[in-house]
Order: C-alpha cells, then structure tokens, then sequence
C-alpha cells in the first residue's frame, strides 16, 4: 500500500515543480537594450534593438519609440519656393553645402531653377537624399502677360490705339546694333516711343475715318491713306512703322529685357484692323532665364547644369 501512495505522488510533485520553474520563467522576463551589427552602403554600423524576454520573447526596433521623443527631424527635407531671383541667391548661399548643385530648366513656357542642397556627394562617395530644395519657377510679369496676352490677335482702330497709349511706358527707342540688325533683317523701319504716341494718336484721330488706300514704302513704312469726309484733322496719310521695341522685365520684378515687335494692320472695305506678333517670344525668355542661372551660379558659387535634379 505504501508502494501504491509514492506512485500516485509522483507526478503531483513533477508539476507543482514545472509549474514553479514556469513562474519563475515569468517573473525573469523583462526587456533589455541590446546592439545588432549592420554596416554596409547607406546603414549604420549598428542599431539598437530591445531584447523582451518572458514567454515569447522577441526583439522589437526602438526606431518609432524614439520617434516620439525627437526634438528635430532628422534631416532636413522639403522645397522653398521663392518669389525672386534675389531671393533664391540669397537662401541658396545660406543652406548650401559643398555638395550643393543648382539645375536650370530653361523650357521657356515654363522655366525655373531649382538648388537641391542635399545632393549626391561631390567624391563619388554616398548618396544623399536629395529631399531639400529651393525652387525659383520665373513668375511672369504683368507687362509681359499683357503683350503675350494680345499677341497676334486683330484689334480694332480704337482699341489698339487705346492699347498703345495705356502700354506706351513699355516701349523704348532702338539701339544703334539694333537698327543695323532688325531694319536689315525685317526690311522696314523701327519706331522710337515718341513715332508710336504720333501713330496712336493719328489713328485716334481717324477712328471713323474710312481707309481709301495702304501702300508700302521703300523704307519698309506702311502709309494708309483716309477719306476726310468725317475727320478732317491734320492731313489723310499716316505712316505706320513696321517694328518698336519693347523694354520690360519678362518675370516679376526681374530685370529688364528687350523684345523686338512686328506692327501689322490690315485694310478690308474702309476698316483697318491692327495686330503686333512679338518676335521669337522664346528666344527673349530663354536668354533671361540664362543669363539669371548665370548670376545665381556665379553668387552662389556653386556648380550649376543646364536640365532637371532626379526625382
């Protein structure tokens, strides 16, 4: 009987002793920082991990935890747009590193130049993130969208006398290169500031007058001939020059540009409509774009590219 009694205690003491190992398996869990080597191109040479013990222990990134408590990110990202040329000069040189590059997009429907700060390494070493940016996109000037606005399309007499005397400010006299290589080119005459105000105000003057006859002159000059039988103010032929010169900042408050402009009118049944055709439109953006990616490269001190910074 005393035999049978051991037996039956025997597995009643084994788990009252696995189960007391068990608790105290419990008990020792806990968490502790341990280190696991990486390394390698873009890692660190070692992270932090938290070792958890207990009854299903794991290692766990300490990454979002420390996330929570960051005073700072952890590096610098995102694109200031600026509203200047002067501007992005002056934000650029503060930010820029040595590895710093500027890139010049000089599509002229929609140029801009952007510094990407945090650009690949200048010593083929590692690559950087390229998430910090300071972008200048050329905002356009309100002169300059006024002519691009009524560029080729016919305009009355009244109207387009009335365009040339409220846009007159923008008008200026030719240079002397300018008169050697656009009268040769266009074969005709370019006018001063003060031939455009005479013609604006010769048209005023005929606005119901009717057109007789238009005939072109040796010197490339239009001259309409009126019928003075409604306005018989200062003489019937009106030379009508066949280019002027525009000065205007093409972006805000940009600096200023020269843009020649073709003067066109046509003569239907006694009505004259008049239109101008900005001359190579692209070429005059393009050249100030250039030559503003040069004045940033050049006080920036940085290198610059001619295209556009990888995605």
């Amino acid at each position: 009987m005393a035999k049978t009694d051991l037996i039956a205690t025997e597995p009643s003491g084994t788990a009252d002793t696995i189960e007391a190992v068990a608790k105290l398996a419990r008990e020792a869990a806990g968490v502790e920082i341990v280190t696991l080597p990486l390394g390698g191109k873009g890692l660190p040479d070692q992270v932090p991990l938290a070792q958890v013990r207990g009854e299903t222990p794991q290692f766990k990134s300490l990454k979002q935890l420390a996330e929570e408590w960051r005073l700072f990110p952890a590096r610098k990202a995102g694109t200031a747009r600026m509203d200047t040329l002067e501007s992005f000069i002056e934000l650029t040189s503060r930010q820029a590193t040595t590895d710093s590059v500027i890139f010049a997009d000089t599509n002229w429907r929609a140029p801009s130049i952007t510094a990407v700060i945090d650009y690949h390494r200048l010593d083929g070493g590692d690559a950087d993130n390229l998430g910090h940016r300071i972008h200048y996109a050329f905002p356009l000037s309100e002169q300059w969208k006024t002519w691009v606005a009524m560029n080729g399309k016919p305009m009355n007499q009244s109207d387009f006398a009335q365009f040339i005397e409220d846009n007159i400010a923008d008008l200026s006299s030719p240079e002397a290169l300018e008169v050697t290589d656009y009268e040769a080119k266009f074969a005709t005459k370019i006018a001063t500031p003060a031939e455009l105000v005479a013609l604006s105000r010769g048209l005023a003057v005929h606005v119901a007058s009717k057109a007789v006859s238009s005939v072109v002159l040796q010197s490339g000059e239009g001259e309409i001939v009126w019928d003075e039988v409604h306005q018989g103010a200062d003489g019937k032929k009106l030379k009508v020059p066949g280019l002027f010169m525009l000065q205007i900042p093409l972006f805000h408050m940009g600096e200023l540009q020269r843009v020649p402009v073709r003067l066109r009118y046509r003569v239907r049944e006694g009505a004259t409509s008049w239109f101008y055709q900005i001359f190579r439109p692209d070429v005059a953006v393009t050249e100030r774009v250039t030559e503003d990616f040069e004045t940033a490269v050049k006080e920036t001190g940085l290198p610059g590219y001619i295209g556009k910074p990888e995605a």
